[in-house]
């Protein structure tokens, strides 16, 4: 074994310390004297006693792919496998590859600080296990990988009491430069070593989460099933085989983990099952074409869960940081809150078919302050999932305490494990970094157990939206840990109720301790703002509706998803994002409005004014009121707001509204028509057309009504005339068929008849001629005072010949 000092964070004993430094003189004292007769040698001559430690980083890259198994016990065999390559300019000759076994680790920040100096030179190496268990190369060319394997059974590697030992795998060989054996480069890693078990195994809970960023908009067709729109296939990817979310699913379904999901996911892949759009360039959408995928990701979830614990998370994951910092002084904001809270289980169990729990909330990083835990538990969650960076200790315990903690007010929280949470962050897309993060949480999971006999309960919540390496590396660690001596599998809800500690810390830090690094991530004030505006249309446009369902869930769900933590350091994405849904929801409101009107002319003291109220939604209106008005009441004055009109349209129809005007005088007036909710908000913009009025005078009201006279007595002597024509028509037809039956007697009395109508025809005409010789005196006097260029008379003179049947004789 090496010494302790071989190692970081260890340094050899003063006494030691002496006594090498006084064998090193002995030693070199009978070489002192030669040396000075002696020529200088090269400077690689002091390579004659062994192995030399290298001074600079290493020229070779040594990686460790596995460690198998990752937590020995006795009687196994550890196999480390992985890569070397030769970075440098020069071969490396005379190279293989050992295990270096240090002293166990006896504390959480020594295993800090050896995982720093993982492949650090000048930190220090233990001697090499040697023997059979390297992996030799005859040469090293640079820029070449050679793979390598090294299986050791346990007894050889000498591990002692149970512990964290360091393991590092290094690389040693010569160049041409130097010719002598030396290390090149190192790759540090830690051996777990706990083969009897522990007398007391730590509780452990790891969450699981299911969290995506936002797919969905608001938009809908305008079909029954309202085909939901999505902002991209990105989705589709995530659950597909092989995809990040496919991955969670199907390592998390044989862990025994606390599975945490955001019901905005779910509602997202279960629309994906049936018809739906994807939004593509422009205002163009294209059908989506994974419903198998999207079926099947639900389904086997569905079986992961069924005996699991299930925690909802409010819908679309609200990010409580910036709802706290920025928010709450916006109207509206916590509704918005507590309305994805309440809609979070109902979604869980209707797609899932569990009861979920919805105590528990979970600020960015388990960042905490006073304004977080407010908003966290004003939807209802007693719990909030913090984290031990941000809710430190600060008394003097010799371990870390368990995860709940009481912070007042009837509020818990759930402290997880800094260490044990961060250690899967990063790129673990190769299997080197993987490797390295199983085997650094396994270690702070035993040397976490090793301070103490008290039993605790430790929480492991990762990062929200780990990838798909990250995944697999949690999965391993997981896996590893639930097979281990020294930890036992709980749920979340169990950690939150166990007892706490009495000396642990409950003050939560201020909000100046929030980290800038976060701050500088959150939602703005104008996001929130923003959010208010939409529910504020929103609200004045549900109430027109007959079906609200079809407008207020698509729109509510999409102002969650405003508030989504996924939007965090994507603001030009989220900005663009809350425009989307206000514009849409523009588009919606603008389907009901005034059609617009030109100039109109009244011609006379009151009449009629027409105006359109058009629906172009697929789902009728109601509670709408029409108001007109005359911006000049003493020109023209329409009738007033009681009689103003109620509004009912059906979907993609129209109806037209008679207003009564009345004018006063005469010119033009601008008429305002206005539509408006029945609480008497303002709906819709206002349409505004002139009304020109032209009083009519009583000079051509007279002359009107004279024509309209003589119309009427034109045609009633039309009517008389044709009335004394069929007259005589009659008696001429009666005339011509009594002549065909008259006897002789008839015929003579006809002559006397006619001999007597001649005799008084001469006595009418001789009293025709004294009359006419009289007035042709009188005329003849009168014709005596005109002049020559008079002309003829305006009236012709009357006939003196017998009045027809029907006809007037004038008198």
């Amino acid at each position: 074994m090496a010494e302790a000092a071989d190692f970081p964070g260890m340094s050899p004993s003063p006494a030691r310390r002496w006594l090498r430094r006084t064998g090193a003189l002995l030693a070199g004292a009978p070489l002192l004297a030669g040396l000075l007769q002696l020529p200088a040698l090269p400077a690689h001559a002091d390579a004659a006693a062994g192995v030399k430690e290298a001074s600079d980083t290493g020229s070779v890259s040594v990686a460790v792919d596995s460690l198998s198994p990752a937590v020995p016990t006795d009687g196994d065999t550890v196999t480390v496998s992985g890569t070397v390559t030769n970075k440098g300019k020069q071969a490396v000759t005379e190279a293989h590859v050992g295990l270096r076994v240090g002293s166990a680790l006896t504390t959480r920040s020594a295993i800090d600080d050896a995982a720093g100096d993982a492949e650090d030179l000048s930190a220090g190496y233990s001697s090499e296990v040697g023997g059979k268990y390297v992996a030799k190369f005859a040469k090293l060319t640079p820029g070449v990988a050679e793979h390598f394997s090294i299986s050791v059974p346990v007894d050889e590697l000498d591990l002692g009491d149970d512990g964290v030992y360091p393991l590092g795998v290094s690389l040693s060989g010569e160049t041409s430069t130097q010719q002598w054996e030396q290390v090149l480069g190192i790759q540090r890693t830690f051996l777990p070593w706990q083969p009897d078990g522990a007398d007391t195994a730590t509780k452990t809970t790891v969450l699981w989460p299911l969290v995506s960023t936002v797919h969905m908009t608001a938009e809908t067709g305008s079909n029954a099933s309202q085909t939901p729109v999505f902002l991209n296939d990105d989705l589709a990817e995530e659950i597909a085989p092989g995809g990040r979310l496919d991955q969670l699913l199907s390592l998390g379904k044989d862990l025994d983990v606390t599975w945490v999901i955001d019901p905005d996911l779910l509602a997202s892949v279960d629309a994906m099952t049936g018809s739906y759009r994807v939004r593509a360039d422009g205002d163009k959408t294209t059908a989506g074409t994974h419903q198998a995928v999207a079926k099947k990701w639900l389904a086997d979830l569905q079986d992961a869960v069924a005996d699991k614990e299930v925690v909802a998370l409010p819908f679309a994951d609200p990010d409580l940081a910036s709802l706290a910092h920025n928010g709450t002084g916006v109207t509206g904001s916590l509704s918005q809150f507590k309305a994805a809270t309440d809609v979070a289980a109902t979604t869980v169990e209707t797609i899932l078919h569990v009861t979920p729990s919805t105590d528990f909330a979970w600020p960015v990083d388990g960042a905490v302050d006073p304004s977080i835990v407010k908003v966290a538990t004003s939807a209802g969650a007693d719990k909030v999932i913090a984290r031990s960076d941000s809710l430190a200790e600060t008394g003097n315990l010799s371990y870390t305490p368990s995860a709940a903690r009481p912070i007042g007010g009837g509020t818990t929280a759930v402290v997880a494990d800094a260490r044990l949470s961060k250690t899967f962050q990063g790129d673990l897309t190769n299997a080197s970094a993987s490797t390295l993060a199983v085997q650094e949480f396994l270690a702070q999971s035993l040397a976490l157990n090793l301070q103490t006999h008290k039993q605790r309960s430790i929480v492991v919540a990762p990062q929200r939206t780990p990838t798909a390496g990250q995944a697999q590396a949690m999965a391993a660690a997981v896996t590893a840990l639930q097979d281990s001596g020294w930890s036992q599998s709980q749920d979340l809800t169990t950690a939150a109720r166990a007892k706490p500690d009495g000396d642990a810390t409950t003050k939560v830090p201020s909000r100046s301790s929030y980290p800038s690094s976060l701050r500088k991530q959150e939602l703005p004030k104008s996001a929130f703002e923003q959010i208010a505006a939409t529910q504020d249309t929103l609200d004045s446009f549900k109430v027109i509706l007959t079906d609200k369902s079809r407008v207020v869930t698509p729109f509510g769900r999409a102002m969650n998803r405003e508030m989504s933590t996924s939007w965090r350091g994507r603001s030009t994405s989220a900005s663009t994002f809350r425009q989307g849904v206000q514009s849409y929801l523009d588009t919606l409101t603008d389907q009901v409005k005034l059609i617009d009107k030109s100039e109109t002319k009244l011609s006379g003291r009151s009449a009629t004014i027409p105006v359109t109220v058009q629906n172009n939604l697929v789902q009728g209106v109601h509670h709408l009121v029409l108001r007109l008005t005359s911006t000049n009441d003493t020109r023209l004055e329409i009738g007033g707001h009681d009689s103003d009109p109620r509004i009912e349209v059906s979907g993609g129809h129209s109806t037209t509204v008679k207003f009564t005007a009345s004018a006063h005088v005469n010119g033009q007036t601008t008429v305002i028509a206005q539509l408006y909710t029945e609480d008497g908000q303002v709906y819709g913009a206002p349409v505004t057309f002139d009304v020109k009025v032209t009083e009519i005078t009583a000079t051509v009201m007279l002359v009107i009504g004279g024509g309209v006279l003589l119309l009427v007595l034109a045609g009633f002597r039309m009517y008389t005339q044709r009335k004394r024509a069929a007259a005589r028509e009659a008696q001429e037809t009666a005339a011509e068929d009594a002549d065909g039956t008259e006897d002789a007697d008839d015929a003579a009395h006809a002559e006397e008849s006619a001999a007597a109508d001649a005799d008084g025809a001469r006595g009418t005409s001789a009293d025709a001629e004294d009359r006419t010789g009289e007035e042709s005196a009188a005329r003849s006097g009168a014709d005596a005072q005109e002049q020559p260029s008079d002309g003829t008379a305006d009236t012709a003179a009357e006939s003196t010949a017998p009045s027809g049947t029907g006809e007037r004789v004038d008198r």
